[in-house]
């Protein structure tokens, strides 16, 4: 099992809750990724938005692209998952962005490919917001020219979306033949073009059963397709962790009282605008990701065993939420992880 953690672009994870003393500055982004090395995570994945979806639209975000580079330039280990939403970004530019922080990263950079779903921001930022299964039509042309970009001496290409010239793209991204492209989407447009395009999935927050069920379809379809299997599934899921059963319950209870809050702006489009395969509540979307439907909520050893339950139907990587995040992060690394690693050693055995 893999450990990553979410890049706290955003000034926290929780909507009900004002100030949790993460302030969205690359100042406590780079102190967090330093710290992650030091306590034994594998990666970071960098969100994009131009607004802010968990504290509202006037609180302050940082930019996915700018940070990944200066982390990138910080670090030595993390592997950097950075979010693109293909809606904001020339392919070609962005192919030629990636490759130059894979290098600043020594191959450490990889892609998440994401549809957007929020139309007021693409109304502030100039995004091209379209309908749901045109934004998958969009995604795959994107990718398309990533991939020829990235691998071709001199590339071409006429789409209904993006239109290449003789490109030409040097320095090549260090990693063959190319960056690892990960995505997620819980439509059947959606898990066709993952499926067809990209080499790792990565999902929303779920119970054991609910992720089971998702990592069993997308390897049937990937084999069905004909394609290699996926080399990693990913979840994210926030932590609660607590000496004690009844103080991880009451801090559950004090995050998810809902108020009503700038961070919830999104929350008709998310609904809305998504095709999503679960109905979620506010109480749901109180947390950012659907963090708290894996329920690693408990005392050390109740968070291991749940994780394990994880392992066991296939899934290799956790990507955590923390809040505050420094000293969660600390709490899990130094309690948690080496009970994972214990009962997974147990497990093989």
């Amino acid at each position: 099992m893999k450990f990553g953690y979410w890049t706290p672009i955003f000034g926290g994870w929780l909507r009900n809750v004002e100030n949790e003393n993460m302030p969205a500055t690359f100042e406590y982004v780079k102190k967090v990724g330093q710290a992650a090395e030091k306590w034994g995570f594998d990666m970071t994945l960098v969100p994009e938005l131009y607004l802010n979806d968990i504290k509202g639209p006037e609180a302050d975000v940082l930019d996915a692209w700018s940070t990944a580079a200066a982390l990138a330039a910080v670090t030595e280990k993390l592997e950097i998952l950075t979010a693109i939403r293909p809606g904001f970004h020339n392919p070609a530019v962005i192919a030629k962005a990636a490759a130059n922080i894979d290098h600043i990263s020594k191959g450490r950079f990889n892609l998440n490919l994401v549809s957007a779903w929020w139309e007021e921001e693409a109304r502030q930022y100039a995004g091209q917001f379209t309908a749901h299964d045109n934004r998958y039509d969009r995604v795959e042309e994107y990718i398309d020219v990533l991939k020829g970009l990235w691998t071709e001496d001199t590339f071409s290409y006429d789409g209904e979306y993006y239109h290449i010239e003789n490109a030409r793209l040097y320095p090549k991204p260090i990693q063959h033949p190319h960056p690892i492209l990960y995505a997620g989407g819980e439509s059947a447009r959606g898990k066709q073009t993952i499926v067809d395009k990209c080499d790792a999935y990565v999902m929303h927050g779920g119970t054991v059963e609910e992720i089971a069920k998702k990592i069993a379809e997308m390897q049937h379809l990937k084999a069905k397709a004909g394609k290699k299997p996926f080399t990693r599934f990913g979840m994210a899921a926030y932590v609660i962790c607590r000496d004690t059963e009844e103080e991880a319950q009451a801090e559950l209870a004090r995050i998810t009282d809902v108020k009503e809050s700038g961070g919830y702006a999104g929350y008709d489009d998310f609904t809305s605008k998504s095709q999503l395969e679960i109905e979620i509540a506010r109480k749901d979307y109180s947390v950012s990701n659907r963090g708290l439907r894996p329920n690693l909520v408990g005392t050390p050893e109740q968070i291991a065993e749940r994780i394990v339950e994880f392992e066991k139907i296939g899934l290799d990587l956790f990507i955590l939420q923390f809040s505050p995040h420094l000293e969660e992060m600390e709490r899990f690394a130094t309690q948690v992880k080496p009970l994972v690693e214990a009962k997974s050693q147990k497990t093989r055995v």
